[in-house]
């Protein structure tokens, strides 16, 4: 009874579609996850996401669970874990890429997972990293190291979604600072964002990681705009 009440009040809802949730059912429906268009790139050794950083950074590997379209189901999933307070969005999706990538042996040498982070006004705005979560579940599922200590944001930037794409270029490796560069020299960097539009920000990134001695990168993102 207890359980039901709760239902009608704080009824569970599809965080992709809105729908109401099935008792066996979690964050997503049943529809929506198999109609959700995953990219496949880390089985298929599709090289999309790695062709968006030819010329522009060093990159092992890299791969995004999703295809990012505009009013679609990704783009809710991921507005309701940026602005919505639904962090349990990120590990869900980070469960479920870090199991995909421990199936593949392009990502068993991975030593430690970073993720893009955010800079300390939004963090306490937000409350939270919405690339915490994922890259802690991808960690689990490839038994490594999670740091959150060695990339940090230091420029307080307008959110990339509202910005033009040619001014996402001019985003600076200033924006990003390196500390604690003792943990990861010598190590494969699994370097996590929620999604990847033109690179520019992983690009920043993935330069200021590699000015620690001997890393090599690789990328995961929870989606890539088509």
């Amino acid at each position: 009874m207890i359980k039901n009440l709760l239902n009608l009040f704080f009824p569970k809802i599809c965080y992709a579609c809105s729908d109401l949730l099935n008792d066996n059912e979690l964050h997503i429906c049943t529809s929506c996850r198999h109609q959700l268009p995953v990219t496949n790139f880390h089985f298929d050794e599709d090289k999309t996401v790695e062709k968006v950083f030819y010329g522009r950074v060093k990159i092992e590997k890299a791969t995004a669970l999703l295809k990012f379209q505009k009013k679609g189901r990704v783009q809710h999933l991921l507005h309701n874990l940026k602005y919505k307070g639904h962090e349990t969005i990120g590990q869900f999706l980070g469960a479920w890429l870090g199991q995909e990538l421990s199936d593949t042996k392009d990502y068993g040498t991975i030593d430690v997972v970073i993720p893009v982070p955010l800079h300390k006004n939004k963090l306490r705005k937000r409350g939270y990293n919405q690339v915490s979560k994922f890259g802690e579940e991808i960690a689990n599922a490839l038994e490594t190291d999670f740091e959150e200590n060695v990339l940090v944001k230091k420029t307080a930037t307008a959110t990339q979604v509202f910005k033009k794409r040619f001014a996402r270029w001019h985003d600076s490796d200033e924006n990003f600072s390196l500390q604690n560069a003792d943990l990861i020299s010598g190590k494969h960097i699994l370097l996590v964002d929620d999604i990847i539009t033109t690179g520019a920000t992983i690009e920043a990134c993935s330069n200021i990681l590699q000015k620690a001695k001997n890393v090599k990168i690789s990328i995961a993102a929870m989606a890539i705009a088509e």
